[in-house]
């Protein structure tokens, strides 16, 4: 017998498109109860702030074909069998090898990604037109053990403040989990490593006025209980959930964009993939107007290089990536200890 199907009208700006959902029941976060059908008809709900969001990027997908508890892949180039309206781009990768990659244009395109049992989507900061530079500076705030969302607050307003004194306009949202996502659109003019300098040297000043409060060493034996500013999420193919993007925990969280006035109060576990399509009916997109202007980054690099000057040197890079210029050694503090000759 066949799986039971049904499908969807997407509204878009090509027009309606009907797109299958196979397995609509399958339940996808167990202790929700939300399924693949809710999931579709919350991207459909969703639909224009979404691609707004996520759109005209190259594209990861995370995948999970028997729900968020079971096995798990990414999805960089497209499945076979996509449909026409899902297109792709060459991007290159830091291998130095070339690939093709998603890209979604409409809201159909994300539904059908949904069909393919995605849960998670992850973009890339640079534009399908242009994918070597970065038009967006995305900064995560990632509260460590013994920290939490409440932590992260604080330090987001101030990365507001340093941001705005190197020219930049800073958008927030929550990351789906405990941490907080700071975004600024920039010119698409710079290289991605040029974009990881910025990111370090605006890390670096939040370090400097919260020094009990927020780290940027990537050893986590040395993080301490405070809130990490993951430089690395600037990389090169290093992707966060995008806006509006559910996330795969057990109550179906949404990355959501807030406004800097609901940050204080807001409690991350209340958007979800149930309640964020009314709250965008009755609030609007707190991100509509990113990208109506877009910022330099020379003043963060100015930054960058007079840490240099004073002594502050590169950071180190993913384990994965190729040996870069100036990079400490990839060995975790307390293991070079050990590995001193006695005297």
């Amino acid at each position: 017998m066949a799986a039971k199907a049904t499908s969807l009208s997407v509204p878009g700006p090509q027009g309606v498109r009907d797109v299958r959902i196979s397995s609509p029941d399958r339940v996808l976060w167990p202790e929700s109860g939300f399924t693949k059908l809710d999931l579709a008809n919350y991207i459909v709900a969703v639909g224009a702030a979404f691609i707004a969001a996520n759109g005209n990027r190259p594209l990861s997908l995370q995948r999970f074909p028997g729900g968020i508890d079971g096995e798990q892949f990414f999805s960089k180039n497209p499945p076979k069998g996509a449909p026409d309206y899902v297109r792709d781009v060459m991007v290159v990768y830091p291998s130095a090898r070339s690939h093709p990659q998603l890209v979604i244009d409409e809201p159909a395109a994300a539904v059908w990604a949904v069909q393919m049992n995605t849960v998670v989507f992850h973009p890339w900061p640079s534009l399908a037109s242009d994918p070597d530079n970065p038009d967006q500076l995305r900064i995560d705030l990632d509260p460590q053990p013994g920290t939490g969302f409440d932590d992260a607050v604080p330090a987001a307003t101030a990365l507001r403040e340093v941001l705005a004194e190197a020219g930049l306009e800073a958008f927030v949202k929550t990351s789906g989990n405990r941490g907080l996502h700071v975004f600024a659109p920039i010119e698409p003019v710079r290289e991605f490593q040029d974009v990881r300098h910025a990111v370090i040297a605006a890390a670096r000043e939040l370090e400097r006025r919260m020094p009990a409060k927020v780290t940027t060493s990537w050893w986590k034996e040395e993080r301490g209980e405070k809130v990490f500013v993951d430089f690395n999420q600037a990389n090169r193919d290093r992707t966060m959930a995008g806006a509006y993007s559910p996330r795969a925990l057990p109550h179906a969280p949404v990355s959501t964009p807030i406004t800097w006035d609901e940050l204080e109060t807001v409690d991350p576990r209340d958007f979800t993939v149930e309640t964020v399509p009314q709250r965008l009916v009755e609030t609007g997109d707190p991100w509509a107007a990113f990208g109506r202007s877009q910022g330099s980054i020379d003043t963060l690099l100015q930054w960058w290089q007079r840490d240099l000057d004073n002594g502050l040197g590169e950071l180190p890079f993913p384990p994965d990536y190729p040996k870069m210029p100036g990079e400490p050694p990839r060995v975790q503090p307390s293991r070079r200890k050990m590995d001193l000759p006695e005297t």
